[in-house]
């Protein structure tokens, strides 16, 4: 048997005989779901979001839903073969959880499981969805517009560190998102001449490149930096971080977990509001909704967050109007 750290969520055979959601009932069993997920570990919080939003609609583990959990433990090349388990347990919905590399691993493994992916940056362009109105095929979800926002995050940094005249970008290139990280690159590019300041683009293909790409930033004397949104970043954020500290670079991020975890600031949509609300869009497939009848939504919910702990640590005052701004302020 293959030997790997998987946290499955499996319930008994014999929950059949426990009261049931009124489609489950009239199907004759209990619906379940399969769960894809890049890295577990590090978002308990996203998955708790997401079976909260099921509970909300009077779908209760271990009593009328079985969800099948698989993770790549933070390894994309995995992803394939744990799609392939959950169409192979015949799952009457996947969820992703971990962007667009899940959501095209659980695509290109069926053609006819729905589908849900419960956050991804630009569905359309990474060929996810014929549209954001009407998807077509069996996948919708959520999308949390990552190109739309990175202005607003370099204007927040820039408001943070008035002085700073080079800002460092760092991007993920990769094929599972190469268009949709292009996109943003070129809204960075936009924003900073319109802030007046120079950007310096950085790439990095994995946790290998981290080291290198902090000392190309260090030797070009850049003056903050601006995380870019990806999977793999969100899976290594501590990683990312630490380097961010020890070269004492004020960082904006794209989602609020990365502040939580010790980052500077950060702009953008509420991640657990997204996997909350994919529970909606599951729970009208298991009523016969067809996922490509489902539009894709967009956040609704966010959030800029800041970390006055950190910006003591780096010697930054953060003005008292972008405070004001600020949804939550860690002290």
């Amino acid at each position: 048997m293959m030997e790997r750290r998987e946290f499955i969520v499996t319930l008994a055979l014999g929950l059949f005989a426990a009261p049931l959601a009124a489609d489950a009932q009239q199907a004759g069993k209990v619906p379940r779901i399969g769960f894809l997920a890049l890295n577990l570990a590090p978002n308990p919080h996203l998955h708790e979001a997401f079976r909260q939003g099921l509970r909300d609609l009077g779908y209760v583990e271990r009593r009328n839903v079985v969800i099948e959990y698989r993770d790549a433990e933070g390894k994309p090349e995995r992803l394939p073969a744990l799609a392939a388990e959950l169409v192979a347990l015949k799952v009457d919905v996947i969820v992703t959880g971990g962007g667009t590399p899940t959501a095209l691993a659980a695509k290109q493994a069926t053609k006819t499981i729905p589908i849900v992916f419960a956050s991804a940056p630009d569905p359309v362009t990474d060929g996810l969805v014929t549209s954001l109105a009407r998807p077509g095929g069996n996948v919708t979800g959520l999308s949390n517009l990552n190109p739309e926002l990175v202005g607003k995050c370099l204007e927040q940094l820039k408001q943070a560190v008035p002085g700073v005249s080079l800002v460092a970008v760092l991007w993920h290139p990769g094929a599972a998102h190469e268009r949709a990280g292009k996109d943003m690159l070129k809204a960075a590019e936009v924003a900073a001449r319109a802030l007046g300041v120079r950007f310096l683009f950085v790439e990095a293909r994995g946790p290998a490149d981290f080291d290198r790409v902090f000392s190309n930033m260090t030797r070009a004397r850049a003056g903050a930096l601006t995380v870019l949104s990806s999977a793999m970043f969100f899976s290594e954020r501590r990683r990312l971080l630490d380097l961010a500290a020890k070269n004492r670079l004020p960082a904006v991020y794209p989602q609020r977990e990365f502040v939580d975890a010790g980052g500077l600031m950060a702009y953008g949509p509420n991640l657990a509001d997204l996997f909350r609300r994919a529970a909606t869009y599951v729970d009208k497939i298991l009523k016969g909704t067809k996922p490509g009848d489902l539009p894709v939504q967009q956040p609704t919910k966010f959030e800029l967050v800041i970390n006055l702990k950190t910006a003591k640590a780096l010697g930054l005052t953060i003005p008292q109007p972008l405070l004001q701004r600020a949804d939550e302020v860690i002290q």
